[in-house]
């Protein structure tokens, strides 16, 4: 369950250098010619876009649209409980594709094809509208008003304890630590549900921001209740700031990047050769992963001047959303042939949720899709290539956000900071994505 990655560098036809030259200029080169082609902020969630085809319009705002992704999104989740209560103690269970692959890494795609794809079918957003009506409340308001100090904070504690459960916990393919990770997310957002409303699902469900967030490069947007059409460079603009964003992705990204390093033979053959708890050594590595990617990132953007009304430590959680493009192209370089191969198995897998013969979906005889292996050359393009066009967007979408800020003088000296820190997190990725 645990490798992810593309097989170490020497399945690549690709040169590591040749990878990490071609990416460093082309965020040069892409830095350069914003430098001298954009010179005012093209991007403004409150004007851009343009309403959808009436068509889309008067089917997402039907009720029986919202319903049917409800009832989709419980229909999964019955039968994810039910594979987790009554299944067998192996991988082959189907709650090991339902939970690592299909929700942590299908939720990428489904969210850049369709927007905030888990917010709409989030059981657990369900289930608190049911227990609401049931008592007479409001879903949206709950007992008390969600803290605005907290903003993301309990969606990275949240998407920390994911990471660490899946590429630190020695027996996360053991079926009863994944039932208890999954009781306890379910008992805390009901209860969070409770408390704050729909506000703390929008704030705290690790996987509702982690797929808003991802789903605001889609091209479907929403101002004032009216969906939208417009650019997913425009449509990013739109994240909104609260505290803690810049922690949530700083633990996307460097979840990832520990996850390549811990497949290196360098990072193997040290625990290996050492007296120290393998156990132990991995903690302080994701660690120092996240907190590494989250530094760089708030530091990057607070080196630089400006306005006399606006503080230094508000400009991380303002920039953080240029990070998302990156953290896409790392899920895609990084665990594309993983989600085809392992979740087309697991899809095999699902018709037989008990596993003693049964074919319920009829996918039973269906066999796994691994030809992207069998072509090499495509994979190691598609993967650098991801990771690459990730970087440069994030650099638009950066120097965009500058213009908007930063002080007529430091609009573009401001950004060196944040260019270098982008520079060394493209060499970085590619360096751990080859080693793997």
């Amino acid at each position: 369950m645990s490798a992810h990655g593309i097989g170490g560098q020497q399945d690549l036809p690709i040169s590591l250098g040749l990878a990490i030259a071609g990416a460093v200029a082309a965020l040069v080169v892409s830095f350069t010619i914003l430098a001298v082609a954009w010179r005012k902020p093209r991007y403004d969630a409150a004007t851009s876009g343009r309403p959808a085809p009436e068509a889309v319009q008067r089917l997402v705002a039907h009720p029986a649209f919202a319903i049917a992704l409800r009832v989709f999104g419980m229909v999964l989740f019955l039968y994810t409980a039910f594979v987790a209560l009554f299944g067998v103690d192996k991988v082959i269970n189907p709650i090991f594709g339902i939970f690592f692959v299909w929700l942590w890494v299908g939720i990428v795609p489904m969210s850049l094809l369709l927007g905030p794809f888990w917010k709409a079918i989030s059981p657990v957003r369900t289930i608190n509208l049911l227990l609401a009506r049931v008592v007479g409340s409001d879903p949206d308001e709950g007992l008390h008003r969600y803290p605005d100090r907290l903003g993301y904070w309990p969606a990275a504690v949240g998407l920390y304890a994911f990471v660490w459960f899946e590429l630190v916990y020695p027996y996360m393919s053991d079926l009863s630590p994944v039932r208890f990770w999954c009781a306890v997310y379910v008992a805390a957002m009901l209860l969070g549900g409770a408390l704050y409303g729909n506000r703390f699902y929008e704030n705290a469900d690790p996987f509702e921001v982690y797929s808003t967030l991802v789903g605001k490069l889609s091209i479907w947007g929403e101002r004032d209740g009216v969906l939208l059409v417009r650019s997913p460079l425009a449509n990013v603009d739109s994240v909104r700031v609260a505290p803690g964003l810049v922690a949530v992705v700083g633990v996307l990204v460097g979840s990832t990047g520990f996850d390549s390093f811990g497949e290196s033979p360098t990072w193997v053959r040290f625990l290996q050769g050492t007296q120290v708890s393998g156990y132990l050594l991995d903690n302080l590595a994701l660690l120092g992963f996240c907190l590494a990617a989250t530094g760089i990132v708030a530091v990057a953007s607070m080196l630089t001047g400006v306005h006399t009304d606006q503080r230094r430590s508000d400009l991380p959680n303002l920039f953080a959303h240029s990070i998302i493009p990156i953290v896409v192209g790392y899920v895609v370089a990084h665990y594309l042939s993983y989600f085809v191969e392992v979740g087309s198995r697991y899809l095999v897998l699902a018709s037989d949720p008990l596993s003693n013969g049964a074919d319920i979906l009829g996918t039973g005889g269906w066999t796994g899709i691994v030809w992207l292996g069998y072509h090499p050359t495509l994979l190691a393009n598609l993967k650098v290539g991801a990771v690459v066009v990730g970087h440069v967007v994030a650099a638009v979408v950066a120097h965009d956000r500058a213009l908007r800020l930063l002080p007529a003088r430091h609009q573009l000296t401001g950004q060196l900071p944040m260019l270098f820190a982008m520079v060394g997190i493209t060499s970085g990725g590619l360096f751990l994505l080859f080693s793997s």
